[in-house]
């Protein structure tokens, strides 16, 4: 039935592909993308797509961009990797820039949001030991996610991830996201010493907290000597409108993650930190092979550089703005559709209930988005270099789908 009502959108056959020597970690959509150019993508058999995904939230700057692609070849044929044993001047050029937009004093750089998460993890375990806490509580948000290594899933509030691979990393709290209250009831327990959260909930649905929220936790945490800890591996670098979503708030974590758009493609992390915690990783408590290498951090240094240059921050409140307003516009919020949210070009649209094959059919009709939230939220995460033309079309593909979903 719902094929049927599809029909007329899908100009696309899905493809079989063969994968016998890879594990089966993925549920793969059938398209094999080849070539990638701004907001746009190409696929094995020639069709065009508009990406409104990116990578889940990494190209920023979209596919190919001239300026990144030259950073690349120029640093390709300089230098890539020495390791952290030596000194590397690109590493400590771009500590110092993403310390001046995010307000933070010291950075340790990874390959990953998994491995910046770890290491925050790790520095609230060092903070611990500095307060003689024996056994230390990490607060977390239900509906979380922080990645899939060990700590990172066990700190995540999602099941889902975490079945399979008990017994879990110990010690986490899950809370109820934007509750404050939730998180006053625990202030009797002397083994906290940090709360992590994302100041948007990416993976749980695009769930925005209301205003004042993370100026509340900051406060809680001054209160109660814990650390802050924002994971803003896909809110970071420009996707919401600013360097980094706490901003928004005007506050400033004691901790703070970053990944995906920093490198536009190119895998890098970066766990920052500003007063104490900023002290306690020392020579031998951490490390990293690959992390913060010549390469990954040029492009990271370009990355930030045609974000500023461009007035990108500004661009992405803009281009979010009209997005959203469009997006109402055309298919509201009653019926099918319970709520349209999220900040800059961080946008969710949540339906009335879970639609089989809703990412395949938008796929069929040439738009690259994905859904998360329970199977229930339709994620949009577009490059900044998004035309209007580009956007109008995003919405109108949205409003045919949504408009042909079958009503209960």
């Amino acid at each position: 039935m719902l094929k049927k009502l599809f029909s007329k959108f899908t100009r696309r056959k899905s493809k079989v592909y063969a994968e016998p020597n890879l594990m089966n970690a993925y549920a793969r959509l059938p398209v094999s993308f080849v070539r990638g150019e701004s907001a746009n993508l190409w696929d094995a058999e020639g069709n065009h797509y508009i990406d409104a995904l990116g990578g889940i939230a990494v190209t920023f700057l979209g596919h190919c961009h001239p300026t990144i692609s030259q950073t690349i070849s120029l640093q390709a044929n300089t230098l890539i990797h020495t390791s952290n044993l030596f000194h590397i001047s690109t590493q400590a050029k771009l500590s110092e820039k993403l310390c001046k937009v995010s307000g933070m004093d010291k950075v340790f750089f990874s390959n990953s949001g998994a491995e910046a998460n770890e290491a925050a993890i790790k520095i609230s375990r060092l903070y611990a030991r500095e307060k003689n806490i024996s056994n230390p509580v990490i607060v977390c948000m239900k509906r979380s996610f922080h990645g899939r290594t060990m700590a990172t899933l066990s700190a995540s509030g999602n099941d889902y991830i975490q079945k399979g691979f008990e017994p879990l990393v110990s010690d986490f709290i899950h809370i109820d996201y934007n509750k404050i209250e939730s998180l006053e009831e625990l202030t009797d327990n002397k083994n906290i010493v940090a709360v992590m959260l994302e100041p948007i909930q990416g993976e749980g649905g695009i769930i925005v907290p209301e205003k004042g929220y993370l100026k509340q936790v900051r406060q809680i945490c001054d209160k109660n000597g814990w650390l802050m800890i924002a994971d803003e591996i896909q809110t970071g670098v420009g996707r919401t409108g600013y360097w980094y979503a706490y901003q928004a708030e005007q506050i400033l974590p004691d901790i703070v993650t970053s990944a995906k758009a920093l490198g536009n493609g190119i895998p890098i992390g970066a766990c920052l930190a500003q007063g104490k915690a900023a002290e306690l990783i020392t020579p031998g408590a951490h490390g990293t092979t690959y992390g913060g290498n010549p390469f990954a951090c040029q492009v990271a240094l370009s990355v930030l550089d045609i974000i500023e240059q461009e007035n990108y921050l500004e661009r992405a409140q803009e281009l979010g703005t009209l997005l959203k307003k469009q997006l109402q516009q055309r298919i509201g919020t009653t019926g099918k559709v319970i709520d349209i949210r999220g900040r800059g070009l961080m946008l969710g649209i949540e339906l009335d209930q879970v639609y089989s094959d809703l990412a395949q059919h938008f796929l069929d009709s040439g738009l690259v988005l994905n859904i998360t939230g329970g199977g229930r939220v339709i994620r949009l995460l577009p490059a900044v270099v998004t035309t209007e033309k580009q956007i109008n079309q995003i919405v109108d593909t949205i409003g045919a789908v949504i408009d042909s979903l079958p009503s209960n």
